[in-house]
């Protein structure tokens, strides 16, 4: 068999209950329903974080975000950061004899070219470095050189940038990571994507606005496919796509995004199911089943070992992965699954009494989130959105010392079983007090380990 090529797409806050396939017609995704009915769909997939940069971090390099120094969102305080010693999927895959393109958002670095994708194993990168762009006010970098927007949609030139590579590099081996910003925030759509929405009446209006963010997207997915079967690499194509987290909620009055999510206790931000079990596809005609679902839990940071077993190849032996080799679950093998996998996520320094889970087999430990640990300083708010529209004012990240903060006794964890209860809805903890402090306990012992592979990058 011979070697795939990868193309790895991810959605920007894209939930479950955002797939027309999953939500009985409320949004309109073909492209994709179309590929799930083609490929393996996982049910107990997981993000790496309630959250992007993090997330990206632990799918870039098989490890936890907090190991790789990626551990917030804020690009203007570098806590987005990408630690220089870390290696990349894309590293590896390039090691490999693979051509590594990334299109789209980057998010691990948005000043000093150290952390530049092209400095981190893509040899070609178009797109933008922060956490988000306007969608027609853009400002994409080409390799180091900034290009301004010309009038197009943002998701409309990131899949006419993935046609192009795929075009470019249809008769070598290649890794395409095309990041997508839809739906993120700000929320911006063609008016003809939007109205079929907007008409029904059924949606507020941020709401009918993301899923024309999303129907754009799907329209571009459909394009990407179109184009590998053009050129005749469809079937030696391993496509896979996924989202960052879980979907962004909240908002004020008709700007208000909650919807439907499948019923997923939780949203972006939180380390409940609806924060971070995200869809994932996997189609590879040439290697992988078709049509079916696999229930496995599986965590953003298998892909990097699954990937480069798919193509032949091993890790390093000095790489110290979470994750593993999933590859033989995918095609319905016994193989490898670690039912032990951690989250956590707050701002500034991480806290494990705020807003942390772990997941041992049917069990799941929450400890939920402290609301004053989340509290981001207007300064540093400001920043990161300046840097989005006049990036030249800035030449280095913003080294003041972090906010004080005053933090109350966190409330008690929360423990669910998952297989049971997947909505999270039966806080089984005071029922079982045993399960409840050594499943804190392994929580713990993985946060010190963790955090001081972090403190070592700072020091």
């Amino acid at each position: 068999m011979p070697r795939p090529n990868i193309l790895f797409i991810l959605a920007d806050d894209m939930g479950y209950g955002d797939f027309q396939a999953f939500n009985g017609g409320l949004s309109q995704t073909p492209a994709l329903d179309e590929l799930l009915a083609e490929g393996i769909c996982l049910t107990q997939h997981y993000s790496g974080s309630a959250v992007c940069a993090p997330a990206r971090a632990a799918l870039l390099t098989g490890r936890y975000p907090h190991r790789t120094g990626a551990i917030d969102t804020l690009e203007g305080r570098g806590l987005d950061r990408l630690a220089l010693r870390e290696v990349t999927l894309a590293d590896l895959l390039k090691r490999a004899g693979y051509v590594a393109g990334l299109i789209g958002k980057w998010h691990l670095g948005a000043l000093d070219p150290r952390y530049h994708p092209n400095a981190r194993g893509f040899d070609e990168f178009v797109g933008f470095r922060g956490g988000w762009q306007d969608y027609y006010r853009w400002r994409l970098d080409r390799n180091g050189r900034f290009e301004p927007a010309d009038g197009r949609y943002l998701t409309d030139v990131l899949t006419d940038e993935a046609i192009g590579f795929l075009r470019r590099h249809a008769r070598e081996p290649f890794f395409l990571h095309l990041t997508y910003n839809a739906p993120h925030f700000p929320l911006q759509a063609p008016d003809e994507d939007v109205r079929p929405f907007a008409e029904t009446g059924r949606f507020s209006k941020g709401v009918s606005t993301l899923y024309g963010m999303l129907r754009c997207m799907d329209r571009g997915v459909a394009r990407i496919l179109e184009e590998l079967s053009r050129l005749g690499i469809a079937e030696d194509t391993l496509v896979l796509f996924t989202s960052d987290n879980g979907p962004q909620f909240g908002g004020e009055g008709e700007m208000r995004l909650d919807r439907f999510n499948c019923g997923f206790n939780g949203a972006k931000g939180l380390v409940y199911e609806g924060g971070i079990r995200v869809p994932l596809i996997a189609r590879w005609p040439a290697g992988l089943p078709r049509g079916q679902c696999r229930h496995d839990i599986v965590h953003f940071t298998d892909w990097l070992p699954t990937l480069l077993a798919a193509v032949g190849e091993t890790p390093p032996p000095e790489l110290a992965l979470d994750g593993v080799n999933v590859l033989p679950v995918l095609r319905g093998e016994p193989g490898e699954v670690r039912i032990r996998r951690f989250w956590q996520w707050n701002r500034y320094t991480p806290l494990v009494t705020s807003n942390a889970a772990m997941r041992d087999g049917d069990w799941k430990l929450v400890r939920p989130r402290i609301r004053e640990t989340m509290v981001v300083a207007a300064e540093d708010l400001e920043m990161d959105r300046a840097l989005k529209y006049e990036p030249e004012r800035f030449h280095d990240i913003r080294r003041a010392p972090e906010p004080e903060r005053i933090i109350p006794p966190p409330p008690p964890p929360q423990l669910f079983n998952i297989r049971e209860d997947p909505l999270e809805q039966r806080d089984l903890a005071a029922a079982e007090p045993a399960r409840t402090a050594a499943m804190l306990q392994a929580l713990e012992t993985w946060f010190a380990e963790v955090e001081a592979e972090r403190r070592a990058i700072a020091d």
